[in-house]
């Protein structure tokens, strides 16, 4: 079989497609929940914490000080962004939640297998030595 060939049947089997619709379907998805996440959730989350937005909490690492986060990234000082670690944190919660609910979905809606009852197995069929020494045992005790 050539190289050709195997990677052909490689590439059209079931699973490499669906794992190839998956990537594609996962990246439209990531897209509808950093919306969720950053539009949504942590401006009500930080209007919870009294005004707070998370992506803005940040340490700086140098030696001067900015006024904001902005600032400091145009100056280029190291910076430690904790806030944007939070909101990564929440983002992936949220994704691993509703894929845990879709797949809990998914098992749901697949139809179980009825299970079917082997029929009780006959007993072995008795080998023909013990047959035969049997016989024997009943011949003798005539």
């Amino acid at each position: 079989m050539s190289v050709i060939q195997e990677f052909k049947e490689f590439a059209v089997k079931g699973n490499v497609v669906d794992l190839a619709v998956g990537v594609i379907i996962g990246g439209a998805f990531q897209k509808i929940v950093d919306s969720l996440v950053k539009d949504m959730l942590m401006p009500v989350l930080g209007k919870l914490l009294g005004g707070v937005d998370f992506k803005h909490f940040y340490l700086n690492l140098g030696d001067k000080t900015y006024e904001s986060m902005e600032a400091a990234e145009k100056a280029g000082a190291p910076l430690f962004k904790y806030g944007v670690f939070i909101n990564s944190v929440i983002d992936f919660l949220i994704v691993a939640f509703a894929i845990f609910m879709a797949i809990k979905a998914i098992n749901k809606l697949k139809r179980e297998e009825p299970v079917v009852e082997a029929a009780p197995a006959e007993p072995p069929a008795e080998p023909e030595d013990v047959k035969l020494l049997r016989e024997i045992r009943d011949a003798l005790k005539k």
